[in-house]
């Protein structure tokens, strides 16, 4: 994808998620067009904002790149959930749609990282966006995964609860390995 269609594509999940989702759902995509050509262009928007944010330094830079690491890993195993959820649903199994649901569901809160510049009001910010976007992937889970729309709730609920776990977790080890090995540094230089 070009800068012009990520924008393009951007803006109209934002804004017509109903008739872009329907679009989606009818594309060829890979894993690698979707990461190279969407999901690592606009996922970078909160890291670049969070490094400018912290003034460039040492632990902002760092907090940026382990984050946009995770968001990138994040993405994958979510939509594994998704696609291995797909039947109890009533959805079709089809990893790479599962992959654009999640990763396109993502968009508002990519978006919404540019606030990252702004430490605190960029946090509230970036919720909001979020929030959004799982109402983007409730939208999104019936025209792409198949599913009954009165299962979609359900199928929503249940994969934000996972989202969640595998977020917390990942965050918790890197903020662990991140911190030990500072703490470790420190201790090392009295």
């Amino acid at each position: 994808m070009d800068f012009a269609k990520i924008i393009e594509r951007a803006k109209n999940i934002c804004l017509s998620p109903q008739s872009e989702w329907q679009k989606i759902a009818g594309e060829e995509a890979s894993v690698q067009s979707l990461y190279t050509g969407y999901a690592m262009i606009l996922a970078a928007i909160p890291a670049v904002a969070m490094i400018i944010g912290s003034l460039g330094g040492r632990y902002g830079i760092t907090m940026a790149i382990v984050t946009y690491a995770i968001t990138m890993l994040v993405l994958f195993v979510a939509a594994l959930i998704v696609n291995a959820l797909a039947p109890t649903f009533d959805g079709t199994k089809n990893q790479i749609s599962a992959l654009k649901v999640v990763m396109y569901s993502m968009t508002p809160g990519w978006i919404a990282g540019v606030f990252n510049l702004l430490p605190w009001i960029g946090g509230v910010v970036v919720m909001i966006a979020s929030l959004y976007g799982i109402y983007l992937f409730y939208l999104g889970l019936s025209p792409v995964m198949k599913n009954p729309q009165e299962k979609s709730i359900g199928y929503t609920a249940l994969v934000i609860v996972c989202y969640i776990v595998i977020n917390m977790v990942l965050l918790t080890m890197a903020m662990s390995m991140f911190f030990g090995s500072a703490m470790m540094g420190a201790s090392l230089l009295r």
